[in-house]
């Protein structure tokens, strides 16, 4: 395994593997067994940066989320898992009550909500600090003082380590930023957003960015994350949920334009020549991208998991580099 620093104060920096295992289906869609032999072998094979929310997967059931952080609580406990590895999870997007959802009624970015949404999430993974806490989505309800002086009050307790976002404008992401630095709080440091080598268009819904535009990698936040050296991109869904490599999954609607063919083609041409999958060409792109990418990518098996631990030592020569960054 490979691993790069997350953070910059020296008393909450991470070191933390260059692949992240995403947990959302952990605990419903994907049993527990599965789930923990995943985990398992993810931290066999040196992983230690598991992504989940306190939201994951009311979906699936009309609830209110809470299966993900629950079955990492049980997992942690029944293998005497400490602080070796880092547990990154998220609030302000649970539902406040069953049977509604994110976009109608959700719990927000109160320094109230995210106090209580901090302890909770604490009591289901069993641990007393949360080592990377993002902001979700936004809130246009609170403050944005509020907002960073809430989670700044967990980091000044201790109760939290880092600090991340997700799914917010570029220019709400920098005003945060701002504030916490005039106030001298700990601000944002990961950018958890959705981005892949296929780039999507922003004028129609997204199936792997819920949260719309706002919630995808652009150029605005890539041009962001090169100026801002200190912050880090966890990128989600990299491999579009399978898209890339499976017949019944087509490329949904916002990858169907004119660039598209041409990076698939590309893509196939360096899996051909490497002898890896497209899917592991897409990681090992980003995890050796001059940007600090960290892709964050789910597995409901261990096949799955097998197939992109193997990218991780997939070394892309200058020249595939090149042509995997020029295709337009």
């Amino acid at each position: 395994m490979k691993y790069r620093t997350i953070g910059t104060d020296p008393a909450h920096r991470r070191e933390v593997s260059v692949l992240a295992l995403g947990a959302m289906l952990f605990g419903s869609l994907t049993d527990e067994k599965t789930s923990f032999a995943v985990l398992d072998r993810y931290v066999e094979a040196g992983g230690n940066f598991v992504d989940t929310s306190d939201n994951y997967a009311f979906w699936t059931d009309g609830g209110q989320g809470g299966q993900s952080e629950e079955l990492l609580g049980r997992w942690r406990r029944s293998r005497g898992i400490g602080d070796e590895v880092v547990i990154a999870t998220k609030l302000g997007a649970r539902p406040l009550a069953p049977g509604t959802g994110y976009t109608d009624n959700p719990e927000g970015l109160s320094a109230e909500v995210i106090r209580e949404a901090a302890e909770r999430s604490r009591d289901r993974l069993g641990v007393d600090r949360l080592d990377l806490l993002y902001a979700h989505i936004d809130d246009y309800t609170v403050e944005q003082r509020e907002t960073v002086e809430g989670f700044g009050a967990l980091v000044a307790e201790g109760t939290v380590g880092l600090l991340g976002v997700s799914n917010q404008a570029m220019w709400r992401v920098e005003r945060a930023r701002a504030l916490a630095a005039a106030a001298g709080l700990p601000g944002y440091e990961v950018l958890q957003y959705q981005h892949s080598h296929l780039r999507p268009r922003f004028d129609v819904p997204s199936e792997f960015s819920p949260y719309g535009s706002l919630g995808h990698a652009g150029a605005e936040l890539l041009g962001y994350l090169r100026a801002e050296p200190d912050l880090t991109l966890v990128a989600y869904s990299p491999l579009l949920a399978g898209a890339y490599v499976r017949e019944d999954k087509p490329l949904p609607p916002d990858y169907d334009h004119p660039g598209t063919p041409a990076r698939l083609a590309v893509l196939r041409e360096v899996a051909r020549e490497t002898g890896a999958t497209v899917n592991q060409v897409v990681l090992a792109w980003q995890i050796g991208a001059d940007l600090p990418i960290v892709p964050l990518a789910g597995a409901s098996s261990l096949a799955q998991l097998e197939e992109n631990l193997a990218a991780v030592d997939l070394e892309l020569t200058a020249d595939q580099r090149a042509r995997l960054d020029g295709v337009h």
